[in-house]
């Protein structure tokens, strides 16, 4: 009877931490997208999304006009557009980015492109070398608000001091709340702090909006 108890206890535990973890997971997550207390940095850095033969999709194009918002607005002297092409593609997520920012008002000399990166983690190893290059440390991330979360603790665990702005139009911003993709960014976001790079694909190659 004794030992019953216990292993009905110790299942009750497991259980209960099924449950617990994910949630906290989703809550911080949630207050992640929600925080805009962004100050200024070293550098903007555009995470990559679909692009259409050098067009932004509209997921892209909402994290480029949130950047150049950031960047007019002098949180940051200089922006990274980062993303490689999918097979097939005749260019890149950075370069369809660079191209936009530049045709939307933003000179050449404060873009830079780095072509690399088709999921969050190489993406992020890819703009932080350069950052260490650069001798910057601080880093604020346009991305997708529930994308946050995920983004700024693969880059704080490279070494940068990393902040989110996300994007605050199109289908992913906070008005259009979107419980799939939270559940999702949720799910990714355990998977990384749990198994590291090998629990990347569990997001990033759903496929890019």
């Amino acid at each position: 009877m004794f030992a019953f108890r216990i292993i009905r206890r110790v299942i009750s535990a497991i259980i209960l931490l099924a449950i617990v973890i994910p949630l906290v997971a989703g809550g911080k997550t949630w207050m992640a997208a929600r925080d805009s207390t962004a100050g200024k940095a070293d550098v903007i850095v555009v995470l990559g999304a679909a692009q259409f033969d050098g067009r932004p999709s509209e997921v892209f194009e909402s994290r480029l006009v949130e950047a150049k918002r950031i960047f007019l607005l002098g949180y940051a002297p200089s922006i990274i557009t980062v993303g490689s092409g999918a097979p097939g593609d005749r260019t890149t997520e950075a370069a369809s980015a660079k191209k936009w920012l530049l045709s939307n008002g933003i000179k050449s000399v404060n873009v830079t492109a780095i072509e690399e990166g088709r999921d969050t983690f190489v993406s992020t190893e890819s703009y932080i070398a350069l950052m260490k290059a650069k001798g910057w440390e601080s880093v604020i991330i346009v991305t997708d608000p529930y994308h946050c979360l995920r983004a700024m603790t693969m880059a704080s665990d490279l070494g940068a001091r990393a902040t989110c702005s996300p994007a605050r139009t199109g289908v992913n911003s906070l008005e259009n709340f979107n419980v799939r993709y939270l559940i999702r960014e949720t799910g990714a976001y355990l998977a990384y702090i749990t198994l590291g790079r090998r629990g990347i694909h569990v997001s990033d190659h759903l496929g890019r909006e």
